[in-house]
């Protein structure tokens, strides 16, 4: 199980990389794309949109079946990683460095309702 140290995580297996600027860098995890199988298609974000954590954000699709990828605190979608709509198996070979969405937290996100690294991998083995 490669579970980044430097990283932040959900329960839903989303990782969270806060830049320098406060933005935060969304992306899936080696355990979501191992679980979802090959990655067919990534999409339906909507930049621009401003969200509630646990909303839906974008979609994953692998040839076993369609997830949500959901909102890890309250923000604004600023960017979409356009080079998963023509190469989406790019998630599977390199998890944590294709990532999906760019966002802007809101006033008073909550960023520490998110996992570190050993809680996450506590939760993936009590899932």
């Amino acid at each position: 199980m490669n579970i980044p140290a430097d990283l932040k995580y959900t329960k839903t297996h989303e990782w969270v990389r806060v830049e320098a600027d406060g933005s935060i860098t969304l992306g899936i995890t080696d355990t979501a794309q191992d679980m979802l199988g090959d990655l067919v298609f990534v999409g339906d974000a909507k930049v621009g949109d401003a969200l509630k954590a646990g909303d839906p954000a974008c979609v994953v699709e692998s040839v076993k079946a369609a997830s949500d990828v959901y909102m890890p605190v309250d923000g604004t979608i600023t960017a979409f990683n356009d080079a998963l709509e023509a190469a989406p198996e790019s998630l599977n070979s390199d998890p944590y460095g294709a990532w999906l969405l760019k966002i802007t937290p809101a006033a008073g996100a909550d960023l520490g309702a998110l996992l570190d690294a050993a809680g996450y991998e506590a939760a993936v083995k009590a899932a």
